[in-house]
């Protein structure tokens, strides 16, 4: 396997196990998360570890998930991973369970992640959480 692999696999085992401030560890200092469809008020780029911590931290409050086996893209960058990988989810506020798909590119040099471009479904955690109104008053709007 690459660097790149194994990193976005440890990223997550970590996740599965909400660890969110380890997953943070694995990012360069000035590493950036893009989440190009993000959930509604929420930014869709996140730049360095402290960014990322704090925006990462309610995740294991609000979200169970188990990822699925992902498939892996070749790149003709070896530090570059494109996966397709699935997580069946349960949103902790409602018990409600969920399946999302994700689709995620990932950068890695010098062994941390610059750059982790994270696509999926928002509307799936909106509706998990009990819908619109719920989760605007779980994330603060």
């Amino acid at each position: 396997m690459s660097e790149a692999r194994d990193i976005f696999a440890r990223s997550l085992e970590l996740m599965e196990a909400g660890e969110v401030g380890k997953w943070v560890d694995l990012f360069a200092p000035d590493g950036v998360l893009e989440i190009p469809f993000p959930l509604p008020g929420l930014p869709d780029r996140i730049a360095g570890t402290d960014a990322l911590r704090e925006y990462m931290a309610v995740v294991p409050q609000q979200l169970k998930l188990k990822f699925g086996t992902p498939t892996y893209h070749l790149t003709e960058d070896p530090g570059v991973v494109v996966v397709e990988l699935t997580s069946e989810g349960t949103a902790l506020a409602t018990d409600t369970r969920f399946h999302q798909r994700y689709v995620s590119i990932v950068t890695v040099r010098e062994g941390k992640i610059t750059l982790f471009r994270d696509y999926w479904n928002p509307w799936i955690i909106i509706e998990a959480v009990g819908g619109p109104e719920a989760f605007a008053k779980a994330s603060g709007g």
